[in-house]
């Protein structure tokens, strides 16, 4: 009698098409090829760049897609030529999901802005599924006493608003301004006040204020009742102004708001022009930089500064079954901050 093989299944949650929308299915567990490492994912963000794959606006997309980024795991198997990683260790895998380690930018060490860059739930399958494979190149090692559901959102929102403000050049005891009270802004107020920023929040409407405050601000800015950039003005200008909100008009509201030599971080992805005078720029040497996530070295010292320094984003759970929910949770603007799937 011939043998029945047995395969191996799991639960996914996929793309079938751009605009589709997100299914359900059963898939057969990926094994992973050389270079690569399988993980058994525990828990995975659903962050609002998941739009590009699910909605379809990123060109190039082969479908059928699963989603997902912001991912954390446990290693299940491992592919040939692959050391330094063991079975059972925890990993996670954020935005930087590998890159080719041969074009200009690599050669200089510029991971980050690798031309040939991967990029996980877009590139190949993501997170939204219980087990996922990844180059080796993209791990990143979880420390111990961080939960599954806290990492997998550091991996994408924690190290944007991390790696932005170390590489802003302010100092401690500086006035820095955030943008934006939500997904990214609740970390980077946390991030900024355990750098020992002079931290000013900058949201729409009182109800913000509080959480701002308990979150570690010095004060809270609220722009539709005043002229945060002129209240900033009053403190002496902001040395940098990270804007984490998507709105082009709100940034280009806030320019005014740098001091002398004051450096405006756009980590906030829209789509429309900001709206900046040469002038505005070279009164006071002001700047104005784009800043994308890091890379697995980015992510590792992302997660170990969280460990040691307490910062946690705010949560909500779903099960993966429910990730259509999830993602309509997280596009609705009401999720508080972060959208997390469970396995």
């Amino acid at each position: 009698m011939a043998s029945t093989v047995v395969v191996a299944t799991m639960m996914a949650a996929q793309v079938e098409k751009g605009g589709g929308g997100i299914q359900i299915v059963e898939r057969e567990i990926p094994q992973p090829e050389p270079g690569h490492i399988r993980i058994k994912v525990q828990a995975c963000g659903v962050c609002h760049s998941d739009a590009l794959v699910i909605e379809g606006s990123w060109p190039g997309i082969p479908y059928p897609r699963v989603p997902g980024h912001e991912v954390a795991g446990i290693v299940d198997d491992i592919g040939a030529g692959v050391s330094g990683w063991k079975i059972g260790q925890r990993v996670g895998v954020g935005w930087h999901g590998g890159h080719d380690g041969t074009c200009s930018e690599c050669r200089r060490g510029d991971f980050r802005n690798c031309r040939n860059q991967k990029i996980a739930g877009i590139s190949y399958d993501g997170g939204y599924q219980q087990y996922m494979v990844a180059p080796a190149e993209a791990l990143v090692a979880i420390p111990a006493s961080l939960r599954d559901v806290d990492a997998a959102p550091l991996l994408c929102a924690g190290v944007t608003t991390y790696n932005a403000l170390r590489h802003s050049g302010a100092l401690p005891g500086d006035l820095v301004a955030i943008q934006g009270i939500g997904g990214l802004g609740h970390l980077g107020i946390q991030f900024a006040c355990k750098f020992g920023y002079k931290v000013a929040a900058v949201g729409r409407g009182p109800q913000n204020a509080d959480l701002a405050k308990k979150l570690g601000a010095s004060l809270y800015i609220d722009s539709q009742s005043m002229n945060a950039a002129e209240e900033l003005q009053k403190l002496g200008g902001a040395r940098v102004i990270m804007a984490t909100a998507p709105s082009s008009k709100a940034m280009s509201a806030l320019i005014d708001g740098l001091g002398p030599n004051g450096k405006f971080f756009v980590i906030g992805a829209a789509f429309d022009p900001i709206e900046v005078t040469p002038v505005q720029l070279i009164m006071g040497s002001k700047s104005i930089e784009g800043w994308a996530a890091g890379t697995p070295a980015a992510s590792e010292d992302t997660l170990r500064f969280a460990e040691l320094s307490g910062v946690r984003p705010i949560i909500e759970k779903f099960p993966l079954e429910k990730a259509a929910d999830a993602y309509a949770r997280m596009m609705s603007g009401k999720a508080e901050f972060r959208v997390v799937l469970t396995m």
